[in-house]
């Protein structure tokens, strides 16, 4: 698979789980705020469009990870090191990524360069969040972390999402159910 430009339908994606020289992992970001989120809510029948007031703030928590799909092991700051094949292993990295703008850098060109005989990226089709595994990881998060939940300090929300994410860092089969593309 090429590193850049390179679109594989989820046949490829598919083969690409199944192959145990390929290590594949969904990669992404994702934003919390402290205000949460709804999940369920009461109104009055009387009342048909409810308006929700929560604290105005523009603050968020920003965090970047992966996901390995065959294990479900989840990975903050994924910040994968390469001399060579992964050790021990023989196998290369894949990392299903969308197609934000960072993801085709021209500063990120040099390194796939490099890199290219242990590492590819393979980019979803644009516009296509429900494709990448992660997405699902990260809308599970927001559901156990911040539904119903406000967090008047910042650090309270870090506590939760890091809480969760800890849980997640060894093979999980949770999220290897949720991320599965096999």
């Amino acid at each position: 698979m090429h590193s850049t430009g390179n679109r594989p339908p989820l046949k490829k994606l598919r083969r690409l789980a199944r192959d145990p020289a390929v290590d594949l992992w969904s990669v992404d970001e994702c934003h919390f705020q402290p205000h949460g989120t709804r999940c369920t809510m009461w109104v009055p029948p009387e009342q048909t469009d409810p308006l929700v007031l929560h604290a105005p703030t523009r603050k968020t928590v920003a965090l970047f990870g992966g996901v390995q799909l065959r294990s479900g092991r989840l990975v903050r700051r994924f910040e994968p090191q390469f001399n060579g094949p992964t050790p021990g292993l023989g196998r290369r990295l894949v990392a299903v990524v969308d197609n934000a703008p960072y993801h085709h850098a021209v500063a990120l060109a040099p390194y796939l360069e490099d890199n290219r005989g242990v590492l590819a990226l393979a980019f979803l089709p644009p516009y296509s969040p429900e494709l990448n595994p992660i997405e699902r990881v990260w809308k599970l998060a927001r559901r156990l972390c911040t539904h119903n939940q406000y967090f008047p300090q910042l650090e309270e929300l870090v506590q939760a999402v890091a809480s969760q994410l800890d849980h997640w860092q060894t093979p999980n089969p949770v999220l290897r159910r949720l991320c599965g593309i096999t």
